[in-house]
């Protein structure tokens, strides 16, 4: 597939986002993923983590390992880490009620990136979460737990720069699919209580490094 291909399934497949929760929201389980790539190497481990939303104890999870056949290219992020995750999601038993992606979603040139894309394909309410900020310019940003600054781009407001934790660096969350932008602020905040990530991606990075780690054993 060719970056011109790739841009035109986002804008093809941008239709197909909602923009808002399911009716009466209240997920049990919430799922973190993420995909870690040896810098100038193109092979891949992905991880999907289910949690309890209450008490944040894993209940399943699925990892994987793959070539990446997808350039790095910004903006398109989605086409190279969505297959191996593709193939956690498959495995799971236990579907979660949401998926926090780290990475953006509304918050993207297009306004589709990986949280929004991996929502509509696999029709489940998503989120992302980054660690820094790809498009678009927020205010100035309290230094308190929860205090928040809209991100602006091109006169839209696409996200929100979000301190997790007093005094640590902020997150940058946007919408994915079936989710406002409130619902999603309100969901990371509460799945970090102690880090400046949420548990969910937190967890995930864990066990993508496990299986990098046990890959690598002799």
């Amino acid at each position: 597939m060719t970056v011109a291909q790739a841009r035109e399934i986002q804008q093809e497949m941008r239709g197909q986002l909602i923009r808002h929760p399911p009716a009466g929201f209240s997920p049990r389980l919430v799922a973190g993923a993420d995909v870690s790539v040896e810098r100038f190497k193109h092979y891949g481990y992905a991880a999907l983590v289910v949690l309890r939303a209450d008490t944040l104890e894993v209940v399943e999870q699925s990892a994987s390992a793959a070539e990446l056949r997808f350039p790095y290219v910004p903006g398109y992020l989605s086409f190279r880490e969505l297959p191996p995750l593709q193939a956690c999601w498959e495995r799971l038993e236990q579907k979660p009620d949401v998926v926090v992606f780290d990475g953006q979603g509304y918050a993207h040139p297009r306004r589709f990136g990986l949280a929004c894309h991996g929502g509509v394909l696999w029709d489940v309410p998503s989120v992302g979460c980054a660690k820094n900020l790809f498009v678009g310019t927020h205010g100035e940003l309290g230094g308190e737990r929860g205090d928040t600054s809209p991100i602006v781009h091109e006169g839209e407001v696409v996200g929100v720069a979000l301190r997790t934790r007093t005094g640590a660096k902020p997150v940058y969350v946007s919408a994915g699919h079936r989710m406002d932008l409130e619902t999603a602020v309100d969901l990371v905040l509460r799945l970090s209580p102690r880090y400046r990530q949420p548990e969910t991606t937190r967890r995930a990075h864990q066990l993508v490094n496990e299986i990098r780690r046990a890959d690598k054993a002799p």
